[in-house]
């Protein structure tokens, strides 16, 4: 019996090991592509070529000065669609869009969790039903409704109808209606209202979902090409999923220069989830599992 759990436990991280380096391939084609010389990216039978020829691959200016450097796509990368302003308007998008998001969440999730109201369950499952909807079934009235307000081109049509989740909601809901309904009996008897109670007892343990929620919303607003794309005309709107597609030619696809910017665009990703990471899997286990 011994043996038997042994063996399966090697087969899982064996299992587990081959998926992770499977994951990372294209990660890995991406670094290294970025660092070639744009011959380079394909051998001459046409697969992939992963070693770089030359020790110095790209001639780079920096600052009116020509050097040469292995990092060179990058700051060609950078000033060829100028991505210093699709990362603005990226970081502002992302962050004032998860904010929103996660804080209407938080409200709405607290208040079906809580509050006892007529209707609450039923208006639940009808919030609940909208997860059932493609977003390619809403886009169009969306964009209408946005146009007639005199929206579009605008940063309230990238952030403002991605600011309400029923997925955000109804994850958040289950991890408040784990949490011991005592707590708030007690911080009824000290004279907390209902504000006081969600910002003093809840929020506090609910550290692991919101962080959770967070990341993904956050991931959500930063790799969302389609709704960008269609409610956008003016470049300075623009963020940078919809700047990395300029790199794509209809003849002609410059790699290299493509994945610099893809790497400097995963930066705050992976910098965002190694500042979650210690509540992100807590996260995920309780998430939902609780309940009543």
């Amino acid at each position: 019996m011994n043996k038997l759990k042994v063996s399966t436990q090697i087969f899982l991280y064996v299992a587990l090991i081959l998926g992770a380096v499977g994951m990372l391939i294209p990660f890995l084609w991406m670094a290294v592509t970025s660092i070639k010389q744009p011959g380079e990216v394909f051998s001459t039978s046409g697969g992939i070529q992963w070693i770089p020829k030359h020790l110095i691959w790209h001639d780079a200016v920096i600052d009116g000065e020509k050097i040469r450097a292995w990092w060179g796509n990058y700051p060609d990368a950078w000033k060829e669609v100028n991505l210093f302003r699709l990362y603005l308007n990226s970081i502002f998008v992302a962050c004032v869009g998860t904010i929103g998001q996660v804080g209407t969440s938080i409200m709405a999730a607290y208040a079906f969790a809580r509050l006892q109201f007529p209707g609450r369950d039923r208006l639940f499952l009808a919030y609940l039903g909208t997860m059932m909807i493609p977003g390619s079934v809403t886009m169009i009235p969306v964009f209408v409704i946005l146009k007639h307000i005199g929206l579009i081109d605008t940063y309230s049509a990238l952030i403002i109808p991605g600011m309400f989740s029923a997925g955000g909601t109804f994850m958040l809901r289950q991890f408040f209606m784990s949490l011991p309904a005592e707590l708030e009996d007690a911080a009824k008897i000290d004279g907390c209202g209902y504000t006081s109670i969600l910002r003093q007892v809840i929020l506090p343990l609910s550290k692991p979902a919101i962080a959770t929620l967070t990341t993904f919303t956050f991931m959500g607003f930063w790799g969302n090409f389609m709704w960008p794309l269609v409610v956008t005309i003016s470049e300075q709107i623009r963020t940078l999923p919809i700047g990395l597609s300029y790199f794509v030619g209809l003849h002609l696809t410059n790699y290299t220069q493509l994945m610099a910017a893809s790497m400097m665009v995963v930066v705050p990703v992976i910098l965002l989830f190694i500042f979650n990471q210690r509540y992100f899997v807590e996260g995920i286990k309780l998430s939902g599992l609780g309940g009543r």
